[in-house]
C-alpha cells in the first residue's frame, strides 16, 4: 500500500511538471509565431519599423483578427505553424492598414 501511494505521488508530480512544460512551450510558440507574423505583416505593408516587441504584439493581435476575418469569409489556410504565421500576417496587415488610416503620418 505504501509503494502504491509513493508511485501515485511521483506520477502526480510528473504530471504537474509536464503541464508546466507544455504551458511554457505554448507561450514560447505564441511569442515566436507572433514575432514572425508581425514582422511579415510589417514587411508586406511597408510601414515604419515596429521593433521586436511591436512585431510580437501586432502578430498576436493580428492572429486573432486574421483568424476571425478568415473564419468569417470561410477561408482556411490549413493547420500547422506556417498557416498560423500567414494568418497572423494577414491580420497584422489589416491592423497596420487601419492604424495608418486613422493615424496618418
Amino acid at each position: 500500500m505504501l509503494i502504491k501511494l509513493e508511485l501515485s505521488s511521483l506520477f502526480s508530480v510528473y504530471l504537474q511538471l509536464s503541464q508546466k512544460n507544455i504551458l511554457i512551450m505554448s507561450i514560447l510558440a505564441t511569442l515566436i509565431i507572433g514575432a514572425l507574423a508581425g514582422w511579415l505583416g510589417s514587411e508586406f505593408y511597408k510601414g515604419s519599423g515596429l521593433g521586436l516587441i511591436g512585431n510580437i504584439v501586432i502578430g498576436i493581435i493580428g492572429s486573432i483578427v486574421g483568424s476571425s476575418l478568415l473564419g468569417y469569409l470561410g477561408v482556411s489556410l490549413g493547420s500547422g505553424w506556417i498557416s498560423d504565421v500567414l494568418t497572423g500576417a494577414i491580420g497584422a496587415v489589416v491592423i497596420l492598414f487601419l492604424f495608418n488610416l486613422v493615424f496618418k503620418k
